[in-house]
C-alpha cells in the first residue's frame, strides 16, 4: 500500500515538474547507493531561513566514496546574523564568495539524481532544499529518505525499551565510536551521518 501511494505520489509530481531536463530524479536509483547529506541555514525555520552551504558524500555498498564528494557555500539574498555565526560557523567573507542558491541547487540534484537521502533528522534539510526546488523546477524533493535519528532509536531503543534515547548527534557519534570531525560543518556532518548510517546499517542488519 505504501509502495502504491509512493508511486501515485511520484506520477502526480512527475506531471507538474516545470524543467524536463530534471526528469533524471524519477529514475530507478542506482542500487546500494545512497547520499549523506547535510545543510546549514540562516535558523530553523524553512520558510524564512535560507541556506548557507550544502554538504555531502556518496555511500556505495559499504564504502563511503569520499573522492565522490559535494561542498557549496550560498550566497544568502540578506545579510546574516552575528547569532546565526556563532551556530553554522561561517564567516562572512565566506558567504561572500558563495554562489546563488539557484546555482547551488542544481548543482545538488545532478549530484544526487535519484538516490535515497541520509541524514541527521532529514525532514528539516529535505524541507529547505524542497523549498528552493519548489521554486525552480516546480517540485519538492522526492527521494527517498533516511533518518539515522531514526534508526539509532530503533537500535537503542531495541537494548533499553523503556528507557531515554539520547538522540543528540554527538551523542550518537560517541555511543557508535565514530571518529568526531571536531569542527561541525556541512561536509563534515555529512560524512559523520554516512559512518552512523553504516554502523546502524550493519549492526541492525536493515534491508538498507
Amino acid at each position: 500500500m505504501i509502495k502504491l501511494i509512493d508511486t501515485l505520489r511520484k506520477n502526480f509530481l512527475k506531471k507538474k515538474l516545470k524543467d524536463k531536463n530534471y526528469l533524471f530524479l524519477f529514475d530507478p536509483p542506482p542500487k546500494n547507493e545512497y547520499i549523506a547529506f547535510d545543510t546549514e541555514t540562516t535558523g530553523l525555520n524553512p520558510k524564512k531561513d535560507e541556506i548557507l552551504s550544502i554538504g555531502a558524500v556518496k555511500i556505495k555498498d559499504n564504502r563511503i566514496l569520499l573522492n565522490e564528494r559535494f561542498y557549496v557555500i550560498v550566497k544568502p539574498d540578506r545579510p546574516i546574523s552575528e547569532e546565526s555565526i556563532k551556530i553554522h560557523g561561517l564567516r562572512k567573507k565566506d558567504i561572500e564568495n558563495g554562489i546563488p542558491v539557484k546555482e547551488a541547487i542544481e548543482k545538488f540534484l545532478h549530484f544526487v539524481g535519484s538516490r535515497p537521502l541520509v541524514g541527521y533528522y532529514v525532514d528539516f534539510d529535505v524541507e529547505m532544499v524542497s523549498k528552493y526546488t519548489k521554486e525552480f523546477i516546480g517540485i519538492p524533493l522526492v527521494n527517498e529518505k533516511i533518518d539515522v535519528s531514526g534508526f539509532y532509536y530503533d537500535y537503542k531503543v531495541g537494548k533499553i525499551p523503556q528507557g531515554f534515547v539520547d538522540l543528540r548527534f554527538d551523542t550518537i557519534i560517541k555511543d557508535l565510536n565514530i571518529p568526531s570531525f571536531g569542527k561541525h560543518d556541512a561536509l563534515n556532518d555529512a560524512i559523520m551521518t554516512a559512518l552512523i548510517f553504516l554502523k546502524l546499517k550493519n549492526l541492525l542488519n536493515s534491508r538498507y
